[in-house]
């Protein structure tokens, strides 16, 4: 993908968090990090990373802590991906505040902090010039949405200032629907207010601090497309919003049609059927009369036997499905294998790893 941004010659450098262990996308999450969960064949970090890159903020900074070696194995020092990547690795998570403190001497001057499992086209360029042009010391993304409840609500004053946080709000809190992403910018002077070697939290505690003591903190209100893939409803989501092409995430394979996308060396039979919105990935077996039907992501290295029937599911590498399965509605993790003639419909999960 072309480079967008305009942030190019400039020493922006950002902080990516991949420590989480992703708890609430159990069992995806048992044997993998959470953000290397695939949104349309690809780690969600993987969709962060370049559009960092695109928008010229080539060297990353990600703390690790569960199953560190698969992000690292993957990503490597970044070279393949046209970035410099470092990694800091917590033993014991020191929150999301913590982590960034204890790379300081990395940022020296603006600086994006995001995270790592966060499904988001936003235009950075933007955002970094809105934190300059008010000269803020710090600056927290925000979203409207319309599901309040489970994201900090943020208020700012008619310049953008932020005026009020409210962590995790009840219903009698509900009186703006501008939430924090969790993409915050910040110059290096935020290091003054987070203490080292201790786990801190930037929403529950250096947000509020900077606040109170009137600090330069304002909030940034993107237009582009946000979700956390947090949760398997939010992640079920984000595919399917990249699949309607709601966020502009660069899908890998050849775009044979509108809407059909399929990588390479992949064999597919005779009366196989491929519907409008789908994925398949590299190397992968679609079988006579099988049907990978609309909302059905394939990835690399699959087989899907004779007859099969797939429908708004999401299937990870090296899944087999046998002849004349049904699957409706499921997620089916790495190497998993759906025996023959059985259908499996709703919201079901299967994982092996």
């Amino acid at each position: 993908m072309p480079f967008r941004g305009d942030l190019k010659g400039e020493t922006v450098k950002a902080f990516v968090m991949a420590a989480g262990a992703g708890t609430r996308l159990r069992p995806l999450t048992y044997a993998i990090p959470k953000p290397m969960v695939p949104v349309v064949n690809k780690p969600v970090l993987e969709h962060t990373l370049e559009n960092l890159r695109n928008h010229g903020i080539f060297q990353i900074v990600m703390n690790l802590h569960h199953y560190p070696e698969i992000i690292e194995n993957y990503f490597g020092d970044g070279a393949r991906h046209g970035m410099k990547i470092f990694y800091s690795y917590e033993k014991e998570l020191l929150g999301t505040a913590g982590g960034v403190k204890k790379m300081e001497q990395f940022f020296d001057s603006t600086f994006i902090v995001m995270s790592g499992d966060g499904l988001t086209d936003i235009d950075l360029t933007k955002a970094v010039r809105y934190h300059q042009q008010k000269k803020a010391m710090a600056t927290m993304v925000m979203k409207a949405i319309d599901s309040k409840f489970e994201y900090g609500v943020t208020l700012t004053d008619k310049n953008g200032r932020i005026s009020k946080f409210i962590e995790k709000p009840s219903w009698s809190d509900v009186f703006a629907n501008t939430v924090n992403t969790g993409i915050y910018i910040f110059e290096p002077e935020v290091f003054n207010y987070i203490p080292k070697n201790k786990f801190y939290d930037f929403g529950m505690q250096v947000w509020p601090q900077l606040l109170k003591l009137k600090k330069k903190i304002f909030g940034y209100e993107m237009k582009e497309y946000w979700t956390d893939v947090g949760n398997l409803k939010e992640y079920r989501y984000g595919v399917r919003s990249a699949l309607d092409g709601n966020t502009k995430l660069t899908i890998p394979g050849e775009q044979v049609r509108p809407g059909v996308w399929i990588g390479r060396g992949t064999r597919i039979e005779k009366g196989a059927q491929l519907n409008t919105p789908c994925v398949i990935g590299d190397h992968c077996f679609i079988g006579k009369n099988a049907l990978i039907d609309a909302y059905t992501t394939v990835a690399n290295n699959s087989w899907i036997g004779p007859g099969a029937i797939i429908k708004n599911s999401i299937l990870w590498e090296r899944v087999k499905v046998a002849k004349n399965v049904r699957l409706d509605n499921c997620i089916i993790g790495s190497k998993a294998e759906v025996k023959e003639d059985i259908s499996v419909y709703e919201g079901t999960v299967l994982n092996i790893d």
